[in-house]
């Protein structure tokens, strides 16, 4: 049986985090070619998603709404590990050692290094990558031609892109309302993600 054609969802999903470069056209056909190295990594991006929301509840008790709020994600995306976790036990996979991400370890390089404007970045670059999460997954929700998979992912998409909504709003309240400013440092953020990505290259890997 055929699944429906999806609707092809915009390069970052609905929210405020407009990618500047849209992912290379080879990434999907590798993606796919080497879906099982792609779950693996993908397992890993859940994990360091619930532990990078607790991280960001013990550094900013304090920010009105955060910690509601990271708790809520952190379960949220522990919830994702576990159906991943069950994918992967479905196809004989196991989850191997953590070899680091070369993407999100880019991006924290350019992380400020002064308290308040740490905040704001941390947040960013979290909005960052789960608007480019929100892309990557859109495009395997329209390229896997299983479709409890296909559907899967387009759900998976869908919750990246409130999240990176999510980063985005509680940057604005960390920078006491300054919505113009977060936004020039968010584009000054997104030029620099397309030098990342450009340097990271084509990998079987959610980034």
């Amino acid at each position: 049986m055929s699944r429906p054609t999806p609707t092809r969802r915009p390069l970052s999903g609905a929210g405020p985090v407009i990618l500047h470069a849209p992912t290379d056209p080879g990434w999907l056909p590798l993606a796919l070619a080497n879906f099982d190295a792609v779950l693996v990594d993908h397992a890993h991006c859940e994990k360091k998603a619930a532990a990078n929301a607790l991280s960001m509840l013990q550094a900013y008790p304090d920010l009105p709404g955060l910690p509601a709020q990271m708790a809520r994600l952190a379960r949220e995306e522990s919830a994702h590990l576990a159906r991943v976790l069950d994918l992967m036990a479905a196809r004989g996979l196991t989850l191997t050692r953590d070899a680091g991400d070369p993407y999100a370890q880019g991006l924290q390089k350019h992380v400020r290094t002064p308290a308040p404007e740490r905040r704001v970045d941390r947040l960013l670059v979290a909005a960052i990558i789960e608007a480019r999460s929100c892309e990557r997954l859109s495009l395997l929700a329209e390229g896997l031609t299983d479709p409890a998979l296909a559907r899967f992912y387009g759900e998976l998409a869908q919750s990246e892109d409130g999240h990176q909504s999510l980063f985005h709003r509680l940057a604005v309240t960390a920078s006491g309302g300054d919505e113009a400013g977060v936004d020039a440092r968010l584009q000054h953020l997104l030029a620099q993600e397309s030098q990342v990505l450009a340097a990271v290259g084509l990998r079987a890997a959610i980034h």
